[in-house]
């Protein structure tokens, strides 16, 4: 006699296809509405399952499921698995020649194909669109679909194209799904894509087995060469955010005598496609990749990503650190934060000449920099940037592990809160900070912020520590930053208890980086290109300065030649952002100075 679960169609295709007993959360109530005709949308972390949720449902429905996908190698991926497993799918993309791209299309007008993949470019072609009118759909999966979105922290034009699908083909389900999307990016998804109707399925963010580390950047290859030396027998990625130091630092792990290879765009198509294969098959136990490298990776025992670089956004982040114990087995994700990576993905943004888009990315890199620097549970901001709020702290991140020193900050609390809702919830942190400290600025005169029952009541403080305070309570869901409106500050409802006295909080203590370093160790910072650039703006400081008769550091000290060996200005204007470089030092020394950058 059979079970509930053999007769159960789902959980028969489940077992026998796909070798799997049972569901993971929410997977089986969204293959149902599928099953049914029925459209979806689907928010669950990487590693949660999203691909079943359209695999299935395209084995017990008649026609060809069409799953658009932005890469060639997640497409590649997922198509060698369903073949594993004996499902008709192939994918339909520039990377196949004419005759396999009319193979493709011959068994696709056939009926032979369960799953077709196709890039969103290909699908929204007028003549494909034709083509697919004659076709029996079985359901449209539009993946990834943080794309179709302008607060999607990798928003691409093709993909909005792909609103036009739910009118074109009004009968046949639609599933759009991501890994990744804050509210303002959901809202988005579901408007775009024409999903108001849709059943909304979001999933609990929390991967319990990570645990997420930052450490403050300080001879980043000697830090990450440490972290290694115990895990030399496992796989892991390190991130990094140009392909120059991608390969550099490949080179540096080989020479150690780990097994490493760099991964990145400038790499041949042959070569890329050797180092994931040899990732894949466990040949190579580490690759050192920009964020190109990823995507639609299934190994499921990735123990460990490292973020050599500050990611611009959280989403990105998440992303990159759920390839990490995808086995639900322990796993970790190390982050090294410097303060100059903040300066280089500022100018990256600042090179968007779109307003608007500039101003998204300012407030993702913003979030992401408030994580980095969090004095709170890690997981709880992580969580909470998402929508998805964490009653305890969870025990497995560098903070609940090695907590700050905390205080009874209710009466901050107090001020902060109270101040939020005098400027009337209108604007965001640095000005409610100016005015907690009582600054004199003729907006703040212009507003008449200056006449506030809180203006100065919290001078007694620093610009950072009300900062960290401000962060301490977005973190903790006093306070909400709306992303839609300039990243404005609102209070929420649990902010109450606190205003009216009725609840205690304690917050960590701010840690106040000290802003002065030493220069010998500072120059010991430098990566290996950087530090030869930096030797040849010594040699020029000592003949000029020499030609003087004055001391080097007369002419420029240490830490303005190692800002300008990292920063490499090319201009007057870049000249003067340097530490160290004013108007009359310019003119006297700034075209030599530029002239030797420019060599580098």
């Amino acid at each position: 006699m059979p079970t509930a679960a053999t007769a159960d169609p789902l959980s028969e295709t489940l077992r026998q296809v796909f070798g799997l007993h049972e569901f993971r959360p929410l997977q089986h109530e969204i293959i149902e509405r599928l099953v049914a005709g029925e459209d979806a949308f689907v928010l669950m972390p990487t590693g949660g399952g999203k691909s079943l949720c359209y695999q299935l449902p395209a084995l017990l429905r008649d026609g060809v499921a069409l799953v658009v996908s932005p890469l060639i190698s997640l497409m590649k991926d997922q198509v060698d698995a369903l073949r594993a497993n004996g499902v008709a799918a192939a994918f339909y993309n520039s990377a196949l020649g004419s005759d396999e791209a009319r193979q493709v299309l011959a068994r696709l007008h056939a009926g032979e194909l369960d799953l077709l993949y196709v890039a969103p470019e290909r699908l929204m072609h007028p003549a494909f669109i034709d083509r697919l009118r004659e076709i029996p759909l079985a359901l449209i999966a539009v993946d990834e679909a943080h794309c179709v979105s302008q607060w999607g922290h990798d928003f691409r034009p093709e993909y909005a194209q792909l609103g036009g699908l739910r009118a074109t083909f009004a009968e046949v389900p639609l599933i759009a799904l991501t890994a990744t999307a804050d509210p303002h990016t959901r809202a988005d998804i579901v408007k775009v894509l024409g999903l108001s109707r849709a059943r909304q399925f979001v999933s609990s963010f929390d991967r319990p087995n990570i645990r997420y580390t930052v450490l403050e950047k300080h001879r980043p290859m000697d830090q990450l060469q440490r972290f290694l030396q115990t895990r030399r027998d496992e796989s892991g990625i390190v991130y990094a955010l140009s392909r120059k130091r991608t390969e550099e630092i490949a080179t540096q792990l080989e020479l150690g005598g780990l097994q490493a290879a760099a991964y990145h765009a400038g790499l041949t198509p042959d070569r890329r496609q050797d180092v994931q294969e040899q990732f894949i098959r466990d040949d190579l136990k580490i690759v050192v990749a920009t964020v190109a490298f990823g995507m639609g990776i299934d190994k499921p025992d990735v123990r460990f990503v490292v973020h050599y670089d500050l990611p611009k956004h959280i989403e990105g982040y998440y992303q990159e650190t759920g390839r990490a114990g995808r086995d639900g087995l322990a796993a970790e994700a190390l982050l090294l934060f410097g303060a100059q990576d903040v300066v280089t993905a500022r100018r990256l943004i600042d090179g968007n000449e779109n307003p608007e888009q500039r101003r998204i990315e300012l407030h993702k890199l913003q979030a992401m920099i408030g994580l980095a620097e969090s004095l709170t549970c890690r997981r709880r901001v992580l969580l909470g940037y998402f929508g998805e709020q964490l009653d305890t702290d969870c025990g497995n991140c560098d903070v609940c592990l090695n907590p700050p020193a905390t205080f009874d900050a209710s009466v901050e609390a107090q001020k902060a809160l109270s101040c939020v809702y005098r400027v009337g919830e209108r604007f965001g942190v640095k000005h409610v900070v100016d005015v907690l400290r009582g600054a004199d600025t003729e907006r703040i005169r212009s507003l008449g912020h200056d006449r506030l029952s809180t203006y100065g009541i919290g001078a007694d403080r620093g610009d950072a520590e009300w900062a960290s305070i401000l962060r301490q309570l977005i973190h903790l869901g006093l306070l909400v930053q709306d992303v839609a409106n300039y990243s404005v500050l609102k209070l929420t409802a649990a902010a109450r208890p606190v205003l009216r006295g009725e609840r205690t909080l304690t917050l960590a203590r701010p840690r106040i980086k000290e802003k002065r370093r030493k220069p010998a160790k500072a120059a010991r910072d430098l990566e290996a290109a950087d530090q030869e650039l930096f030797e040849a703006l010594r040699e020029l400081r000592k003949r000029l300065a020499d030609a003087q008769g004055v001391p080097p550091y007369v002419i420029f000290g240490d830490a303005t030649l190692i800002q300008m060996s990292r920063d490499k200005p090319r201009t007057e204007d870049d000249m003067l952002e340097i530490n160290g470089v004013g108007q009359v030092k310019l003119e006297r020394y700034g075209a030599e100075f530029l002239d030797v950058i420019g060599t580098f």
